[in-house]
C-alpha cells in the first residue's frame, strides 16, 4: 500500500513538471510524423509483399511498428533526464525523505510512459486520414502492450544512467543495445521480408514478438498467439527491469 501511494504522489509531482513543458512531447513527436508522412508511403508496395494489398493494410502493418519503435527507442533514452537530476543533486536529496526508493524511481517511469502513450494515440489519431482502421478493444490492448514496452525500456534507461557516470559514455551504450534491438524487432519493415538467417535470429528478440503482437492487433486478430506471447513476455522482462534498476537506485541513494 506504501508504494502504491508513494509511486502515486512521486507519478502527480512528475506529470506537473512535464505539463509545465509541455513541448517535450510536441518534440517527440517530430520524428514519428516525419516517418508516418514521408517514408510510409513509399512503402505501400513493398509491404505488398508480406500481405499487405491496400494502402489500409500497409498503415495496419506500418504504424504499430512505428509506434513500437517510439516505445522502445524513445523509453532506452530516457536515462539522460535521471542522469541530469543525478548531476543536479536532486535524486541525492531524497536521501531525507521518507518516500519508497522504489517510488521514486518507479514514478520517474510512469511518467515517461504516460508522454509516450500520449504520443502514440496522437499518431494513430494522425494515421486515420490514411486510411487506418483499428478497433477499439484491439487499440487499448495495444496500449496497454505499448506502455509495458515503454516502461520495461525506461527502467533499463534508469538502470544504465545509475551504472554509467556521463551523457558522453551512456549514449553509445544505449546506441548499441537500441539499435540492434529495433532493427531485429521490425519496427520500420515486417521481419517476413527478410531472409531466413535473419528471420531466426530475430525470433530470439523479445521485442520482435511484443511487435508481431501489435501488429495481430492493428489487424484485429485478438485471440491471435502472438498478441497473448508478446503480452507475456514484455510483462516479464518490465518486471525485470523495473526490480534491476529500482535495487540499483535504492543503492544509489541508500
Amino acid at each position: 500500500m506504501k508504494l502504491a501511494r508513494d509511486t502515486w504522489l512521486v507519478y502527480q509531482r512528475q506529470l506537473l513538471l512535464m505539463a509545465r513543458s509541455p513541448v517535450w512531447i510536441a518534440v517527440g513527436l517530430l520524428q514519428p510524423l516525419c516517418y508516418l508522412l514521408l517514408f510510409a508511403p513509399l512503402l505501400t508496395s513493398a509491404l505488398a509483399a508480406s500481405g499487405a494489398h491496400s494502402t489500409a493494410d500497409a498503415y495496419r502493418i506500418y504504424v504499430p511498428g512505428l509506434l513500437s519503435a517510439l516505445a522502445l527507442m524513445g523509453g532506452l533514452f530516457t536515462g539522460f533526464t535521471l542522469l541530469g537530476e543525478l548531476h543536479a543533486g536532486v535524486i541525492e536529496r531524497s536521501r531525507v525523505t521518507p518516500v519508497s526508493r522504489v517510488a521514486l524511481l518507479l514514478g520517474r517511469a510512469l511518467r515517461e510512459t504516460t508522454a509516450l502513450l500520449i504520443q502514440s494515440v496522437l499518431i494513430a489519431v494522425l494515421a486515420i486520414p490514411f486510411g487506418l482502421t483499428v478497433g477499439l478493444a484491439d487499440l487499448l490492448l495495444a496500449l496497454a502492450m505499448l506502455a509495458l514496452m515503454a516502461l520495461m525500456a525506461s527502467s533499463v534507461s534508469y538502470g544504465l544512467a545509475l551504472l554509467v557516470p556521463t551523457d558522453a559514455a551512456l549514449g553509445p551504450v544505449v546506441n548499441t543495445i537500441a539499435q540492434p534491438l529495433a532493427l531485429l524487432s521490425g519496427t520500420l519493415l515486417p521481419i517476413a521480408l527478410a531472409p531466413v538467417w535473419l528471420r531466426t535470429a530475430a525470433s530470439w528478440n523479445p521485442c520482435y514478438w511484443a511487435v508481431e503482437g501489435m501488429r495481430a492487433l492493428f489487424a484485429g486478430h485478438l485471440d491471435a498467439p502472438e498478441v497473448w506471447r508478446g503480452l507475456l513476455l514484455t510483462a516479464l522482462l518490465m518486471a525485470v527491469a523495473v526490480a534491476w534498476s529500482a535495487r540499483l537506485f535504492a543503492q544509489r541513494i541508500r
